[in-house]
């Protein structure tokens, strides 16, 4: 039974009512939608490991399942600190689950069952999609927000150390 599930329509093409900022530093266009590209990734990569945590069988079990709580609780927070963030710049976060559906590029994870050895790749790859998307927007978060900027150096080296840790499971040495 594999079974699709349709993303409602529209999928987040109505916009939150934007806010009334009392003042301060306000992002830009740009600032916003960079950080609203950033909160998608890793909202989707928390939903992306928590379903392989109740879906993994196999080889070292055990220890994926729990490296795998590590990983969605990084995510986890590092959405909650860049909504936040973008708050504070009188942003309007949409974590709206069509909207996530709609924003982040990580590849499809399977429905079912997962060998641990298979969940290992597809887990490395979401994880390094969500960096690699942290990685494009870098640049232009940096230049009009040095802040938020820090706060994504602070994740980029959470996740890339989950990254390696991850997929050294199924490394061999090289000669």
């Amino acid at each position: 039974m594999n079974e699709t599930v349709d993303v409602p329509s529209p999928a987040g093409a109505a916009r939150t009512r934007p806010e009334n900022a009392e003042g301060g530093f306000l992002a830009s266009d740009a600032l916003a939608k960079n950080l609203q590209r950033v909160l998608a990734e890793l909202t989707a990569l928390h939903l992306v490991g928590k379903q392989a945590h109740w879906n993994i069988v196999g080889p070292n079990f055990r220890d994926l399942h729990l490296n795998l709580d590590d990983v969605v609780g990084i995510a986890r927070e590092a959405a909650d600190d860049v909504a936040e963030r973008m708050r504070a710049l009188h942003a309007t976060p949409d974590g709206r689950p069509a909207v996530i559906a709609e924003q982040n590029s990580l590849p499809e994870f399977p429905q079912g069952e997962v060998l641990t050895h298979d969940a290992i790749d597809l887990v490395t790859a979401a994880i390094e999609a969500t960096v690699g998307s942290m990685r494009d927007v870098h640049d232009e978060v940096d230049e009009a927000d040095p802040t938020s900027a820090d706060i994504l150096h602070g994740i980029l080296e959470k996740l890339e150390q989950q990254a390696w840790f991850i997929s050294a499971e199924t490394r061999t040495p090289t000669s």
